[in-house]
C-alpha cells in the first residue's frame, strides 16, 4: 500500500543532513558550551554558528537577537510574558487574534488572570484580521500586539507588514508567531517590521525540542526564567547543543530550497483544491484562497465527521489531520474554524492536508483518487444530514446539552 505523509504542519521528518550534523555533538563534541576547555569551546563554536544561521535566515541584524529555547510554545510565552512584565508600568493591554495557537491564547488568558487586559480580534471568513481592526483596538494602555504570520489550521497568511506599520506608528511592540511560515515563505524581520518572532525546529525538518526567539535589539523585555548566564541570561540552562546545531542546519537548508519547494507544492495545492471542490459537493475550502501557505490545503465536508475521514484515509496509507479529535477526549471543533463563522456541525467535518519537500505529484493524485469514495461512503453512513450531530466514532455520543473543552489540531509547538 502506498504511504503518503500529508501532516507536515504537525511535524516533519528530520532531514538526513541535519541528523549527520547533529551526531557529532551527541558523541565526539559533547562538551558543555559554558566550559572553557577545548571540549566546551568546540560546543560553544557550534552554538554560535547555528545562531548565525538562524539570524541570517530571518534577516536579523545581529546574532545577539537570537535566543534558543525548547519549543515554539516556550518562545511564544517568553516573548509575550517578557514584554508584559517589563512594560507593566506603561500599560497592561495586549491585542491578539482568534487565529492564534493555544501557545499564545492560553498565555494571554493567564496574563488576564494576573490583571492584564486582553483583546482578541475576530476573524473574517478567511481567517484574517486587518490593520484597521488592530488600530481600532489600540488604547493608551496597549503595550503589545501579537498576530501570527500564518495559521497552522487553515493556512491563511496574515497582513503582518500592514499591522506592523500601525504598531510602529503608535510605538507599540509587535510579536509574530512564525512557527508555520519560516521555511515555507519569505520571513524577514525588517520587511515584516516585527520586534519579536518565534520559530520551531521540528516544522522545518529539524529535531523536536529546539526552537528560537528573535528579540530586536533595544526591545524592552525581561526574562521569565532565572538561573545561569546562558543565552545572555534570557533563557538560562545548559544549551541543547545537538538540537541547536540541528536547527541551524535545518533552517539553512529550508531557506535554500524554499522558493523551489513553494513553486512545486503550490501547484499540487491548487490542483487538489480545484478537483476536490469540483468533484465533491457540499465541500468548503477553509482559509484564504490565495493568501495561504504554498503547502497547505484544508476543507470542511458537510454531513460527516473529521476523525472518520482521518481514520479511513489512514487505512489507505495517507497521514492527515482533522480539527475534530474524539481520541483526544474532545468533541468540540477547532476554535479557528468556528471563529471564521462555521457552525460546529460543519466544522466537525474538517480535514487539513500539509505537504512537504518529499511529496510528489503522484502523492497528490493518489489522495484525489482515494478521497471521493471515502466521503461518499461516510455520507451514506452518516445521520448528520438529518440534523443529528453525533460523533462518528464508536466510543462516544454527543448530545446538545453536553459540554466539552475546546479541541484543536493535535500538533505540538
Amino acid at each position: 500500500m502506498r504511504k503518503v505523509y500529508f501532516d507536515h504542519s504537525a511535524t516533519t521528518p528530520v532531514d538526513p543532513a541535519v541528523v549527520e550534523e547533529m551526531m557529532k555533538y551527541l558523541t565526539e563534541h559533547f562538551g558543555n558550551p559554558s566550559s572553557i576547555h577545548a571540549f566546551g569551546r568546540e560546543a560553544r563554536k557550534a552554538v554560535e554558528k547555528a545562531r548565525q544561521q538562524v539570524a541570517t535566515a530571518i534577516g536579523a541584524a545581529s546574532v545577539g537577537e537570537i535566543t534558543f529555547t525548547s519549543s515554539g510554545t516556550e518562545s511564544d510565552n517568553m516573548a509575550i510574558r517578557g514584554v508584559a512584565y517589563a512594560n507593566r508600568q506603561k500599560g497592561n493591554h495586549i491585542i491578539t487574534t482568534a487565529a492564534e495557537h493555544s501557545a499564545v491564547l492560553a498565555c494571554c488568558k493567564q496574563l488576564e488572570r494576573e490583571g492584564f487586559s486582553i483583546t482578541v480580534l475576530p476573524l473574517d471568513e478567511y481567517g484574517r484580521v486587518t490593520a484597521q481592526q488592530v488600530a481600532d483596538a489600540i488604547t493608551d494602555k496597549t503595550i503589545l500586539i501579537s498576530v501570527m504570520h500564518a495559521n497552522n489550521e487553515i493556512g491563511t497568511i496574515m497582513p503582518i507588514r500592514e499591522i506592523s506599520e500601525v504598531a510602529k506608528a503608535k510605538k507599540i511592540l509587535f510579536h509574530t508567531d512564525a512557527v508555520q511560515s519560516v521555511g515555507k515563505i519569505p520571513v524577514n524581520v525588517d520587511e515584516l517590521g516585527v520586534d519579536l518572532l518565534t520559530l520551531s525546529g521540528h516544522k522545518i525538518y529539524g529535531p523536536k525540542g529546539i526552537a528560537a526567539m528573535y528579540i530586536r535589539r533595544g526591545t524592552f523585555w525581561q526574562p521569565i526564567t532565572y538561573g545561569g548566564g546562558q543565552e545572555r541570561r534570557r533563557r538560562p540552562g545548559t544549551e541543547n547543543v545537538a538540537g541547536i546545531v540541528g536547527l541551524g542546519k535545518a533552517i539553512e537548508l529550508a531557506t535554500e530550497r524554499m522558493h523551489a519547494d513553494a513553486e512545486r507544492l503550490s501547484k499540487y495545492r491548487d490542483r487538489m483544491i480545484k478537483e476536490v471542490l469540483d468533484k465533491i459537493p457540499n465541500t468548503i475550502l477553509t482559509g484564504h484562497p490565495q493568501e495561504r501557505l504554498p503547502n497547505h490545503v484544508s476543507f470542511c465536508f458537510r454531513f460527516i465527521e473529521g476523525e472518520s475521514m482521518l481514520l479511513m484515509l489512514d487505512m489507505k496509507g495517507i497521514a492527515i489531520s482533522s480539527g475534530s479529535a474524539c481520541t483526544s477526549g474532545s468533541l468540540e471543533p477547532s476554535h479557528v474554524l468556528t471563529a471564521i463563522g462555521l457552525s460546529q456541525e460543519v466544522a466537525h467535518g474538517s480535514l487539513r492536508l500539509t505537504m512537504g519537500k518529499d511529496n510528489t505529484e503522484e502523492d497528490a493524485a493518489y489522495f484525489l483518487e482515494v478521497l471521493p469514495p471515502i466521503i461518499e461512503r461516510l455520507r451514506e453512513m452518516s445521520p448528520l444530514g438529518e440534523g443529528c450531530n453525533p460523533c462518528a466514532c464508536s466510543t462516544c455520543t454527543v448530545h446538545d446539552d453536553h459540554h466539552h473543552d475546546h479541541g484543536e489540531f493535535e500538533e505540538e509547538y
